[in-house]
């Protein structure tokens, strides 16, 4: 005589196989994805990204500003306390980031109108490749300059300063870029 299966035994039999298969080709889709696909985020345009507001990161540095002229120049940003240097036919040559004194220049388009090879700045450090492009309407001379030491500018205590500060490298481009005459557009 045949012995029945009890259905319960039966049902039991049939979910194991299947977890057992589920489980083999799980193994398998493991072992043929890429190693990196777990590290995989979406693109940053994704729809997903663009829901939660973030926005897409540039791929490079930052682009010149729209409307800050055409031709070689110097550009300056007072809010993203950013200078690019631009050629004569209009490429952005390099970006980089400052450090503003206390009293801004006036927004448009200044020239170059002295250079000095190195002198103490208000705060008592020395700095080289002064780079003069504006007078203020509250007085002191805008330049851009580098610190000798590297350092970054510390506020005078109640001093006013046009003193751009610029990292050592940016210093020595500006200087190399620049002869009395030449353009700096201040922009917002």
């Amino acid at each position: 005589m045949a012995r029945q299966i009890s259905s319960a035994a039966l049902v039991t039999g049939l979910t194991s196989a299947a977890l057992v298969g589920v489980l083999l080709l799980a193994v398998q889709a493991g072992q043929s994805a890429p190693e990196n696909a777990a590290a995989r985020k979406p693109a940053p345009n994704s729809s997903a990204d663009s829901a939660k507001g973030k926005d897409k990161r540039p791929a490079g540095p930052p682009a010149v500003p729209k409307d800050s002229g055409t031709g070689k120049r110097i550009v300056y940003s007072l809010s993203a306390d950013r200078v690019w240097l631009v050629d004569h036919t209009d490429k952005q040559l390099s970006t980089f980031t400052v450090w503003p004194g206390n009293v801004e220049p006036a927004l448009g388009t200044h020239k170059v109108t002295n250079r000095l090879a190195s002198i103490t700045g208000n705060d008592g450090v020395s700095v080289e490749n002064i780079v003069y492009f504006s007078g203020s309407a509250e007085g002191p001379p805008i330049a851009f300059s580098a610190a000798v030491d590297g350092s970054s500018p510390k506020p005078v205590p109640g001093g006013k300063t046009g003193a751009i500060r610029t990292r050592t490298a940016d210093g020595d481009r500006i200087w190399a870029f620049t002869v009395v005459g030449s353009e700096v557009v201040v922009v917002r």
